[in-house]
């Protein structure tokens, strides 16, 4: 059996030691794939992994070896996966090993912006506390958290688990799911203007698809409160990047703190990375190290039970 990774270094590939994947077969690893080098390297693939490698049916159509798909990842956005099925080509995904990582990364944001440590520790580096106590604060007072409300879009794993530590704060809960559960005490589902409208924090968690392609547009980011906050660790294509920076700019919302974009990396003029406090950082939420493990023997675990005959974590 050929087994490729397409993108290893995406997963840190000094830390994931690809190697235990060459007791299936033989093993070819890559740091990156560019487009226009996918299928030549998958040609000749019976099972590949990817990370952040697009699969569309044109080019599932052009592999005939191909019979395995291990996604590294929770989401399916990657891989066509109706054309991969028809092909009998089975997909796999890693659900649940980044959910506490990601979690604490949209905390980590909302207490990046509330606190202002980053910005006040610059502060104090550059000699404001020295100076005075009044050019260090900059004038401007904290946020509390207890009691504001955190709106949760999409209330699966990770949004549970953001859910929690919210809740560790002592803020409430709303929610919008289109399937939420049958009872749940310590949450308040409403529809997707009442969470926008009603939330101190609107924190992202829904997989990308094509009903919910820049969900976060113009007119639901006017419904937000002017003190609110967003927060993105799902995926960048549910925001309108442009009518997000337009309204940090005009102080409609208070701040953004994102850790995807639509184009990663970005352009040097994309409209985020100036915006007004807009903090952005390089899709790093499921890259701890315990993250990493997870994944790594999760996405050995599905290759062994598709090759005993009994496939795990399939996709579709």
């Amino acid at each position: 059996m050929n087994i490729v990774v397409l993108d290893g270094l995406t997963s840190f590939s000094d830390y994931v030691q690809w190697d235990v994947l060459a007791e299936f077969g033989d093993l070819t690893v890559y740091d990156r794939t560019p487009p226009e080098k996918v299928i030549e390297r998958m040609v000749d693939a019976d099972a590949v992994l990817v990370n952040g490698t697009v699969l569309s049916r044109e080019i599932l159509q052009q592999l005939p070896r191909l019979k395995y798909i291990g996604l590294l990842i929770t989401g399916t956005n990657l891989v066509d996966v109706a054309a991969a099925r028809e092909r009998g080509i089975v997909v796999t995904s890693v659900p649940d090993y980044a959910t506490q990582s990601v979690a604490q990364m949209a905390i980590a944001h909302l207490l990046n912006l509330t606190q202002r440590v980053g910005s006040l520790a610059g502060r104090v580096r550059g000699g404001g506390w020295t100076e005075s106590v009044e050019e260090a604060f900059n004038g401007k007072p904290l946020v509390e958290l207890t009691g504001l409300v955190m709106g949760i879009l999409g209330f699966g794993r990770i949004g549970r688990a953001t859910a929690e530590m919210a809740r560790a704060f002592g803020m409430r809960i709303l929610a919008a799911d289109p399937h939420p559960p049958e009872t749940s005490t310590a949450v308040r589902f409403v529809e997707l203007d009442t969470l926008f409208r009603e939330s101190d924090v609107v924190s992202l968690h829904c997989p990308l698809t094509e009903a919910n392609h820049e969900l976060v547009n113009r007119r639901r980011l006017a419904l937000m409160k002017p003190t609110a906050y967003l927060i993105n660790t799902g995926r960048g294509q549910l925001i309108d990047e442009a009518a997000l920076a337009e309204a940090l700019a005009a102080g409609r919302i208070a701040g953004a703190g994102l850790d995807v974009l639509s184009e990663e990396p970005p352009s040097p003029d994309h409209p985020l990375l100036a915006a007004k406090n807009c903090f952005v950082t390089p899709h790093m939420a499921a890259v701890t190290r315990a993250a990493m493990d997870r994944q790594l023997e999760t996405a050995v675990a599905n290759l062994r039970s598709f090759l005993d005959g009994h496939p795990r974590n399939v996709v579709g």
